[in-house]
């Protein structure tokens, strides 16, 4: 029964099904949403938020992940207005709002004026896909990572974050976090570096994964080895390792402005299928 505004109410576990059902529509953008859903099963203690789910003549339109993230799935613009207007009344608990374009868009144009100014927005994120073998050689000496690689890989790790986000996951104390992270990463065999005399010089993780594709994040060259190759040739091999042994299909997003990133991307045959945005605090 359908108790709250606009059609929208929490999901649970029984709706599992018809949440699959409605991210299979676009599996690769929605994969953040699908492994969500297939690994906490839409239990609001596993997800640590809710999973919000917009329904109409009995049929689920459109979702929203509510956690640290805020995402919305397969929404036009109409209901992430009215996600949007569902969040204001909880105030923001969320530190990203991330997702398509045009419903980030429209859920930012609802919650901007109650939320305070964000640090950093970002609306336009070419989200890139291949699901075929790269167009380029793959570095043989990319690998797989493993805990004995953490003190090697850890200083990578925090100097990518603090790059593209613009400030260090260590901060406030969130060092102990952050490296959980990475060893969880690397646990499920997630975490891809190139080791040169004990320090990694190229990296990258999936984030996240369905039977469908796997999404991938945190790519990084050492400053001092750029304009080598080293991201063209090291992501081939975390393709080829993803696509045999993960999913079908590698998909990322990029920031429009990073020009050598796209280059490189492009050149292991990447394509461009959407646009992303990302609104950050």
């Amino acid at each position: 029964m359908l108790t709250t505004r606009h059609g929208i109410r929490v999901l649970g576990p029984g709706d599992v099904p018809a949440f699959l059902e409605l991210t299979g529509r676009a599996p690769v953008v929605n994969v953040f949403a699908d492994h969500r859903a297939r690994t906490t099963r839409l239990e609001p203690r596993w997800l640590g938020g809710e999973m919000w789910g917009r329904w109409r003549d009995g049929d689920l339109v459109a979702a929203c992940h509510v956690g640290a993230n805020l995402v919305p799935i397969q929404a036009t613009p109409e209901d992430a207005r009215a996600f949007g207007e569902r969040a204001l009344g909880r105030g923001r608990t969320v530190s990203t709002l991330v997702g398509p374009q045009d419903p980030v868009r429209a859920l930012w144009d609802v919650v901007e004026s109650r939320w305070g100014r964000p640090r950093e927005c970002r609306w336009e994120q070419p989200h890139l896909e291949l699901g075929e073998a790269p167009s380029v050689p793959a570095d043989p000496e990319v690998r797989r990572t493993h805990r004995d690689d953490l003190e090697a890989l850890y200083p990578a790790c925090v100097a990518m974050y603090t790059e593209e986000v613009g400030v260090s996951p260590e901060t406030h104390g969130g060092g102990d976090l952050y490296r959980a992270r990475v060893l969880q990463l690397m646990s499920r065999g997630w975490s891809f570096a190139r080791f040169e005399q004990g320090r990694a010089v190229f990296k990258a993780e999936v984030a996240c994964a369905s039977p469908y594709a796997a999404q991938i994040q945190g790519v990084y060259v050492a400053p001092d080895r750029r304009g080598e190759g080293l991201a063209v040739a090291g992501m081939a091999a975390v393709v080829e390792q993803v696509r045999r042994e993960i999913a079908p299909t590698v998909s990322l997003y990029v920031n429009e402005w990073n020009t050598p990133a796209r280059r490189a991307y492009a050149r292991v045959g990447f394509r461009e299928t959407a646009r992303f945005a990302t609104v950050m605090f």
